[in-house]
């Protein structure tokens, strides 16, 4: 899922200085999972920041709804008839969400109330770790299902790099080397033969920007 975390209130406070009416619009998915962007996490940010205006003396509105997602235009659709009441818009939802949020309601300033950080999964209560980078050139079938561009700290393709000592990663002693993981998964799994081949450098070609995908289906069936 994408992991992100809630911007300094200072910095959101900011952004939004000189817009008196304000809705505040969370996402139901993955922010929410990881417990940034959701209905409760909008509910506190509304909450705060009409403390913060009433502390000051200023007279803002601040309300609060949340979708099911903003990455999803269909979803996006019960705004259409409240965005007009509001001078700007502070959206909870991952960088993708955002964009669309703006692309959406053009007339309106749209402003992310979350940092972006990764895709990742939950390790334990309140913790998630990065291990996808969304690069377009997958070799987890090569290397055990653990990716070496997130999880070696060099990123290397073809590993170890000679530097671990004791199973641990020369950049970072407190993480456990990549590829001794790899070697590890390989074997247990009866691979080991597969790291004998060199792997080509990693196809940045392919990771156009902005990247999208139509699927064969659709676009069989509608033309797109």
């Amino acid at each position: 899922m994408i992991v992100a975390e809630r911007k300094p209130f200072e910095e959101i406070k900011a952004m939004l200085s000189g817009y008196p009416r304000v809705l505040v619009v969370g996402c139901g998915t993955c922010v929410a999972v990881c417990l940034a962007g959701g209905e409760k996490e909008v509910g506190v940010l509304g909450a705060q920041l009409r403390i913060a205006a009433k502390m000051a003396g200023n007279g803002v509105q601040i309300d609060e709804t949340t979708l099911e997602r903003q990455c999803d235009r269909e979803f996006m659709e019960p705004l259409a008839k409240d965005i007009g009441r509001y001078d700007a818009l502070l959206s909870t939802a991952c960088g993708a969400g955002v964009q669309l949020l703006a692309e959406l309601y053009d007339d309106k300033p749209v402003f992310p109330a979350l940092n972006t950080n990764f895709i990742g999964v939950a390790e334990g209560p309140g913790v998630w770790t990065e291990r996808c980078r969304a690069c377009s050139d997958c070799v987890l079938g090569l290397t055990g299902g653990i990716c070496p561009v997130t999880t070696c700290s060099k990123g290397l393709l073809n590993g170890p790099c000679g530097g671990a000592v004791a199973g641990r990663c020369e950049v970072d002693p407190e993480r456990p080397c990549a590829w001794g993981r790899i070697y590890d998964r390989l074997e247990a799994t009866g691979r080991l033969d597969e790291l004998a081949a060199v792997q080509p450098p990693k196809r940045h070609n392919i990771h156009v920007q902005p990247a999208q995908i139509v699927h064969l289906a659709y676009k069989r069936r509608y033309g797109l």
